[in-house]
């Protein structure tokens, strides 16, 4: 999970201006192949009046494989796109509303709420292809794929949960293991970075994942090429895209944790048993809750699925 997205939803009182860009989306294609599969194709679609910016990876005529970011598709791993294209699977990975290529209006104020996102997901699968596909969400988009998996069951046939938790930003219930303290206050006692520079925000996100326990040096390279994409340089629209701001915003009511028992499709739980934002046990209550749920803890992962471990994460996919 890259979690300097996810750190976000603890830092809301730390937006600071920026401007708001109305509709803003560059559909552009950029297109490679390695032997007769395609890799990378980035476009946009227009769904539901929302342009969502997407990236393709192997073949349009496979299963759809449907990844969430959270919020940017850049949460994903190439590696691990790649090898479910490899296993015959077409990926699709996007933004979300405010992040990326899709639609950008003002992340200190969305006016959409995480069922808004979830309804996103469900359309642009049913746009990308007419059988059911397999969702998946990773850190807060887990989120998003829940609610989307659980309100457009028809539109669904698989769901793949990585490092997040089965209730909505904020107060943890009781029962769930909340953010590890100690790691929360060196995360969050740090002076945010200049937003509209590039050096130093990858610099913060390096840092951010040493303390996190993932790989700065890819969460270093991962916060270059988000910068890269955001369309504008204010802060607060820089800021949602690193840190996820948009979900600290969002109406997340009513609950949807009660409702998991109700899943009925293949569901693979997937998270690092160093985790220290999500800690594992949030993980383990979302593969006891979800029936026939099949849990995979990465014994050396934390919160980001490690490079050595795509392989691993793939087979488990594909096998749902």
């Amino acid at each position: 999970m890259n979690l300097s997205v996810a750190m976000g939803l603890f830092v809301d009182e730390l937006l600071a201006g920026g401007r708001s860009l109305a509709g803003v989306h560059w559909p552009t294609v950029r297109t490679s192949t390695e032997g007769n599969m395609m890799v990378d194709v980035m476009t946009a679609i227009d769904t539901g009046g929302v342009t969502l910016g997407i990236e393709h990876f192997g073949d349009a005529e496979d299963p759809l494989v449907l990844l969430v970011g959270g919020t940017t598709m850049l949460s994903w791993p190439n590696a691990l796109c790649m090898a479910l294209a490899r296993g015959g699977r077409h990926v699709v990975r996007y933004d979300l509303r405010d992040s990326g290529v899709s639609t950008t209006v003002d992340p200190e104020a969305p006016a959409y709420t995480l069922r808004d996102l979830a309804a996103d997901a469900a359309s642009l699968a049913q746009e990308l292809g007419s059988r059911p596909a397999h969702v998946a969400g990773i850190g807060v988009g887990g989120m998003v794929a829940q609610v989307a998996a659980l309100d457009h069951a028809r539109a669904f046939s698989g769901l793949t949960l990585v490092g997040t938790r089965p209730v909505a930003p904020g107060p943890v219930d009781d029962d769930l293991p909340d953010h590890d303290g100690a790691t929360m206050d060196r995360l969050f006692t740090r002076s945010m970075p200049d937003w509209s520079d590039r050096a130093t925000v990858a610099d913060f996100a390096a840092a951010s994942a040493e303390i996190l326990g993932d790989d700065p040096a890819v969460a270093r390279v991962t916060a270059g090429s988000i910068w890269d994409r955001t369309p504008g340089t204010g802060p607060a629209i820089q800021m949602a895209n690193q840190m996820g701001m948009v979900f600290s915003k969002l109406d997340c009511k009513p609950r949807w944790r009660d409702r998991l028992p109700e899943l009925a499709i293949p569901t693979l739980v997937v998270h690092g048993r160093r985790d220290p934002f999500f800690p594992v046990g949030n993980g383990e209550a979302c593969a006891r809750e979800i029936p026939k749920a099949r849990l995979l803890v990465i014994e050396q992962a934390a919160t980001a699925i490690p490079e050595a471990a795509t392989g691993e994460v793939a087979a488990a996919m594909l096998a749902l």
